[in-house]
């Protein structure tokens, strides 16, 4: 019959009729009849896949709702399972089809059961020949004894699934056996069901309630569409097995149990399964916005690109950047802050200013004749951007849009197909085919899903863990691999790792557990990346007793404790992560707590971004901190560390601290407080290099009885004054310009050595000396502030204040103005106008800061600041 004598509407009606022997037959006629065929999926193909007894839901039981790729293939798969088990060593050896025609030429159907030929299981296993079929009738079938499996059958029950129920403990000591459609309970007198020491066992759609099953090597299993009711299996040294589309239920222990290293005696069996997995391997997928509803990340990123206060300083007719987005050409200087990173920024909040002290002056006084000359020729200006302060200011329309772009795009997360070509043992680990392999299954409403320990390795993929005490705990040297997984609602950590337990936990959907979403302790050391960790009770990650690990380009947001909590020692890498929303601090490191916390997005969270304290000793580097409900950086009592290369604005930084501190080459711009407060510091804190800017109150506030080394900074147009010290230590070598209000105060008992400075302040006093300060002022270039006064010391002991060799400028030209910040150059500062970049760990670049300091960053030395 030609294909084009009747409308292809009509032939695909005709063959919707036919049974699966006419439908193969069919496509082997002609190439128009078989794509025929096989435009029948959405119909006679589901019909024949759903309609088999036998057969479940291809995406049961995570997504029972979802239609599958292909129906056709999916009932091919249902087909196969019945084929395939017998395919011994010696089959595979010769050919794959030959095991088909033995198994057909010599093997019988045994019915047992009331009606049937035998009247018990074992008297049909008495009688039966390799490959035959035994059929269980419907009914409950009960042997008194362990029953052996002495030669390779099919079990398969008749009838729907619940109809067939097993009562037996049965022990395999055949090469191979597959078990089908039949409800296995246990015996009276022990809670196995079955056990193989040797052999390969294949369940298909069957149902084990309240036994165990135990698989050790060289033997192996497949287990595929069966459910597991208060019942577990355990896996000894399998070399390779696979549970898929499975799921369990009401476990009292764990569901799953994979215990020892994997065999290298590998039987017949493990190089089929190695076929099935790398041939049904979940492909890897980007990151679902919507899988995070409580924490939207596109909301923070927004926020980043509102209007933020920003400073502008202009020296003639020429223009730079202090602070740049993403552009090659805007680089860093002194205190020239470019107008984009300010539409980049979160809009600080205007909060009053610290207590003001008396220093005779008053904002609304007349200004000197030289000072309004010298404002036009060194103007700076603090304000919101509005159409006429814009980036048409200081480059096209075309480069900021440019820019723009090229911000979010640095702020976007990895995938894991970009981290896995970067990172070969991330990959080799994604990988890997060793131990047990567990896709597309479910565990839900029991104690504990997966349990690995003893060097045991298992691989989970694409399943659900839901409302379980944990999800997966993995230890004593064993590895596990998740990929895909959605663990939530557990009554205690979603994944537990302890004693230097490793492996890769990637692309995971971690929400809404009681404890941590990962917890990782006692030496373990995984891989953690491109998770996403959100609406916990506690922390997303915690990292204690000596755990280390790489967690990477993960987003984490909505828990109510810490983003990520490091204690006892604990010791990870922390990279390229956003950490945002948070009801306590992004990152949180108590208790010794140690790590590398590099390049990071730490926003919105309601604590500090990253909390400091109790023998706390990171190195914070190069991450991008902003708009939090509280401080940026907070380093509390006993923390330490260094704090190096970052960006804080919208949230501050305050010290108070016993120990020794470094804070280098950050840039703090934009704080709805202070920039920086050390409130507490009876060690040395040193601060060196930074940019501190556009602070809504004071650029560095230090308290009293506390230490402090200030060298190098830039210190520009912050709200109030440049610095207030009431404490003890050394102000050396830097630019304290622009400032609201003073320069520099020293109240009560200061005692400061305050030398080799450019201080500028148009609307006070560059320096003012009130109380009992004392220390030394000398060497310091200090320009004219109002009232023709550069310096107020309205105090009676000078002898313990000296004051000398400081140079007193006026600007009487505009001209003048253009020598103040060029030797040295202006700190921080831009050598050569080359950019320079310092990628962080995790290859991400959010908020690059690299230094560099020459002789100490003294007057013949420089700093390199690039924010991206």
């Amino acid at each position: 019959m030609e294909v084009g004598i009747l409308p292809v509407e009509l032939w695909q009606l005709i063959f919707s009729y036919l049974h699966l022997p006419d439908l193969g037959r069919c496509s082997l006629v002609c190439r128009a009849w078989s794509e025929l065929v096989l435009s029948l999926d959405r119909t006679r193909w589901r019909q024949l896949c759903l309609g088999c007894l036998q057969h479940r839901h291809p995406n049961w039981p995570n997504r029972p709702g979802v239609e599958p790729p292909s129906w056709r293939e999916a009932f091919k798969q249902h087909y196969l399972a019945s084929k395939t088990w017998s395919k011994t060593t010696q089959d595979l050896d010769s050919s794959n089809c030959l095991s088909l025609f033995r198994r057909r030429k010599g093997w019988r159907r045994l019915c047992v059961g009331v009606g049937g030929e035998f009247g018990s299981l074992r008297a049909a296993l008495a009688a039966a020949s390799p490959y035959d079929r035994l059929v269980l009738l419907p009914g409950v079938h009960e042997e008194q004894s362990e029953v052996l499996l002495k030669v390779p059958v099919e079990v398969v029950g008749q009838g729907k699934l619940g109809d067939v129920a097993l009562l037996a403990s049965i022990d395999q000591h055949c090469p191979t056996a597959r078990l089908s459609n039949v409800v296995f309970m246990p015996a009276r007198f022990t809670s196995l069901l079955y056990k193989t020491t040797s052999g390969y066992v294949q369940f298909d759609n069957c149902n084990f309630e309240s036994g165990q099953l135990q698989i050790h090597a060289p033997g192996t299993c497949q287990v595929k569409f069966c459910t597991f009711s208060q019942s577990s299996i355990h896996l000894r040294s399998v070399a390779l097995c696979i549970l898929e589309h499975c799921e369990f239920t009401g476990s009292e222990n764990a569901s799953v149990t994979v215990e020892g290293c994997p065999s290298s005696d590998r039987n017949w069996a493990c190089k089929h399964l190695a076929v099935l997995a790398k041939s049904c391997t979940v492909s890897l997928r980007e990151p679902d916005p919507a899988a995070c509803p409580v924490a939207k990340w596109d909301g923070c990123r927004e926020s980043l690109l509102r209007p933020v206060r920003t400073c502008k300083i202009v020296v003639g007719e020429e223009r730079s950047s202090f602070l740049a987005a993403a552009s090659a050409q805007a680089l860093v200087g002194s205190a020239q802050e470019d107008s984009e990173f300010g539409e980049n920024l979160r809009a600080a909040k205007e909060e009053e200013e610290y207590p003001s002290l008396d220093s005779n002056s008053s904002d609304s006084d007349l200004r000197s004749d030289d000072e309004e000359d010298a404002q036009v020729a060194y103007k700076v200006a603090c304000q919101a951007h509005s159409p006429n302060h814009t980036l048409a200011d200081v480059m096209d329309s075309k480069l900021q849009s440019n820019r723009l772009h090229a911000l979010q795009r640095d702020l976007k997360l990895k995938s894991l197909q970009q981290e896995l070509q970067q990172d070969k043992e991330a990959q080799s680990l994604a990988n890997s085919l060793q131990g047990c392999i567990i896709r597309q299954c479910l565990f839900r409403d029991g104690k504990g899903g997966i349990f690995i320990y003893s060097r045991g390795q298992a691989k989970v993929e694409g399943s659900i863990f839901r409302d379980l005490t944990y999800a997966v705990r993995c230890i004593q040297n064993s590895k596990v691999i998740m990929l895909r997984n959605d663990i939530h609602h557990c009554k205690a950590s979603g994944i537990f790792l302890r004693l230097l337990a490793g492996g890769l936990i990637a692309d995971n959907n971690i929400h809404s557990n009681c404890e941590a979403g990962v917890d990782i302790r006692k030496g373990a050391n995984p891989l953690v990346l491109c998770n996403k960790i959100h609406s916990g009770l506690r922390s997303g990650i915690v990292v204690a007793g000596n755990g280390k690990g790489i967690i990477r380009s993960n987003q984490i947001c909505g828990n109510k404790e810490a983003g990520i909590y490091i204690l006892y020692n604990g010791n990870p890498a922390v990279s390229g992560n956003h950490i945002f929303q948070g009801m306590a601090a992004g990152i949180a490191v108590n208790e010794n707590g140690r790590g590398q916390i590099t390049g990071n997005i730490i926003c919105e969270n309601q604590w500090g971004g990253a909390d400091i304290r109790h023998g706390g000793d990171p190195v914070l580097r190069n991450n991008l901190i902003s708009c939090g409900y509280s401080d940026g950086v907070v380093v509390g009592e006993r923390g330490k560390g260094l704090i190096e290369g970052n960006v804080i604005y919208a949230a501050g930084l305050h010290v108070k601290s016993s120990e020794v501190l470094n804070i280098i080459a950050n840039v703090i711009h934009a704080n709805g407080d202070g920039g920086v407060a050390v409130l507490q510091s009876s060690q040395l804190t040193r601060i060196a290099n930074n940019s501190i800017s556009c602070n809504s109150r004071g650029g560095v506030l230090v308290e009293a009885d506390c230490q402090v080394e200030l060298r190098g900074n830039g210190i520009y147009e912050n709200s109030s004054h440049g610095i207030v010290s009431k404490g003890e230590g050394i102000i050396a070598e830097n630019d304290i310009i622009g400032n609201h209000r003073c320069g520099l105060q020293l109240l009560q008992a200061a005692d400061m050595k305050v030398t080799k400075n450019r201080i500028q302040s148009f609307r006070d006093y560059g320096i003012a000396l009130f109380d009992e300060a004392k220390g030394l002022v000398q060497e310091n270039l200090i320009f004219q502030g109002r009232s023709k006064k550069s310096i107020l010391r309205p105090i009676l002991n000078a002898e313990d204040c000296i004051i000398q060799n400081n140079m007193l400028l006026t600007f009487k030209k505009r001209f003048d103005m253009e020598c103040m910040l060029i030797n040295p150059p202006a700190r921080p500062h831009l050598e050569g106008g080359v950019p320079v970049s310092c990628t962080a760990a995790a290859g991400q670049r959010v908020s690059s800061i690299t230094t560099r300091v020459d002789g100490g960053c003294h007057n013949h030395g420089s700093i390199f600041c690039t924010i991206l």
